[in-house]
Parts: C-alpha cells; sequence; structure tokens
C-alpha cells in the first residue's frame, strides 16, 4: 500500500476501536446500579470475595486476624459534579477493559499484513495470549491488590478521632489506576518475547541487568500506587515474578531459534 493507505487503514481501525469501546461504556453507564454496587463499590464491604476468602483462610490457620469484619470508612462526594464524573469515568474505564480484545485486534491486523510468512506463524494466537495476560491482571489487580490496598489504606490511622472520609473521586481512581496498571503490567512477558524474537531481548542480558529491572519495578510501583508501601510490594512483587518468567520465555526463543 502506499503511505496514504496506510494511514487511512490505521484511521478507520483506531475509529472501530474506539467505537467499541464507547459501546461497551455505554452500556456500562446503563448499568449503574450493578456497576457501582456490585462491581466498585465492592470492594469497600467486608461481604467481598477477597475478604470472604481470607477470613475462611483465618478459620483453617487458626489467625482470626485475617477476618475482616468492618472497614473503617465511609465515601463521601464533596464536589458537585462528583457523582456524575465518576460515573462517567468508571463508565469509560469499564468501556476500555471490555473492549480491550477487540481493539487490540484490530491493532494487530493492521500490523500483522507486515510481518514475514515464519514470523506470522511464530506469533499465532497472539490476540488470545495478549488478551488472557490482560484479563488475569485485571483480575488480579480487583481481586487482590485492590482489597488489600482499601483495607489497609482504610485501618490505618494516625489518631483514634481522625476518621476515614474518602471522596469518591479518590476511591474511583485508586480502583481505576491499580486495575490498569496490573493489566498493562501482565503483559511483560509477551513484550519481553517480541522482542526476544527480534534479538534485542537476550536472557544473558536479563539476568545482568536483573538488579537494575528490580529497582526500576519498585519505582512504577511507587509512582502507580497509593504512597503506601504494602501497595507497592503488591504490586512488585507481582511484576519481578513476571521479569523472572520473561527471562524464561526469552531463553524458550532462543533455544527454539537455534533449532530451527
Amino acid at each position: 500500500m502506499p503511505f496514504l493507505e496506510h494511514l487511512e487503514e490505521l484511521r478507520w481501525r483506531i475509529i472501530r476501536s474506539l467505537v467499541a469501546i464507547f459501546v461497551f461504556a455505554i452500556i456500562a453507564f446503563l448499568s449503574k446500579e450493578f456497576v457501582f454496587h456490585t462491581i466498585i463499590l465492592g470492594p469497600s464491604r467486608p461481604d467481598f470475595w477477597t475478604y470472604r476468602m481470607l477470613c475462611k483462610l483465618g478459620e483453617c490457620v487458626n489467625a482470626p486476624a485475617l477476618c475482616i469484619e468492618h472497614l473503617p470508612f465511609t465515601l463521601q462526594s464533596r464536589q458537585m459534579t462528583g457523582q456524575f464524573t465518576m460515573h462517567l469515568t468508571s463508565s469509560l474505564v469499564l468501556g476500555l477493559i471490555g473492549a480491550f480484545p477487540y481493539a487490540f485486534w484490530e491493532l494487530w491486523q493492521f500490523i500483522k499484513p507486515g510481518l514475514y510468512a515464519r514470523e506470522r506463524s511464530a506469533v499465532h494466537g497472539t490476540t488470545f495470549v495478549v488478551s488472557c495476560l490482560f484479563l488475569l491482571g485485571v483480575l488480579f489487580g480487583y481481586y487482590i491488590i485492590v482489597p488489600l490496598a482499601i483495607n489497609f489504606l482504610a485501618s490505618y490511622q494516625l489518631d483514634p478521632r481522625i476518621l476515614n472520609e474518602f471522596d469518591i473521586i479518590s476511591y474511583v481512581s485508586t480502583l481505576a489506576t491499580l486495575v490498569l496498571a496490573c493489566a498493562f503490567m501482565f503483559q511483560l512477558p509477551m513484550a519481553v518475547y517480541f522482542l526476544a524474537k527480534v534479538g534485542i531481548a537476550k536472557p544473558s542480558l536479563m539476568r545482568t541487568y536483573r538488579r537494575h529491572a528490580i529497582i526500576v519495578i519498585f519505582t512504577l510501583s511507587a509512582i502507580i500506587t497509593p504512597p503506601d508501601v504494602m501497595s507497592q510490594l503488591l504490586i512488585a512483587i507481582p511484576l519481578v515474578l513476571l521479569y523472572e518468567f520473561s527471562i524464561f520465555i526469552a531463553q524458550f526463543v532462543i533455544n527454539r531459534e537455534k533449532r530451527i
């Protein structure tokens, strides 16, 4: 294709991706009660799935402290447009999550024709793998990182007279940031796979700069999470494990290239 035709195709693929995101966002917007009561505010209630599992674990190991019966905070809307703004924001975030597989498929269909036949066969099933990693990241962030972070921040008090009354904007922003951060960071193994295919990510190099990578991971975790050590560790530790797994993936790619 000529350059302008490439741009035209890319434009239409971006438009279709944005349409898909807005369609899912509209569905989420119209499902206000379910979205906010069940999904958004779920981690703020003691009957949330994660807290119930922790309680069962506490019963099994005889550790009653793991059972969370009360979250000492209340949610408020201190701005006139606060609730409506968060309704729009949460709908767009859910729209992005729901439409991500299709949006990535559109992007991949634009990139794929530029690959050689051997390269296309080597990256067969990319959309499925990327979508699964994205979904795993969303679930990990929503069911593990978010409830533990909320419990820690809600229970932390400098003095009993200081009440935790969180603004709905702060609550939703924290939840969305943690979930999306986990979702995109879970793409690390796939990114390393592609970089290893083109000879950039080498397992020996990744092992050599392991300490530097860990410092970068903890720095990123400090940037994207609330300012508490617990949230940073909950993000950083899985990322370190993903980095180690990515070294294994890079080694696998190198070994397969040698056999071919």
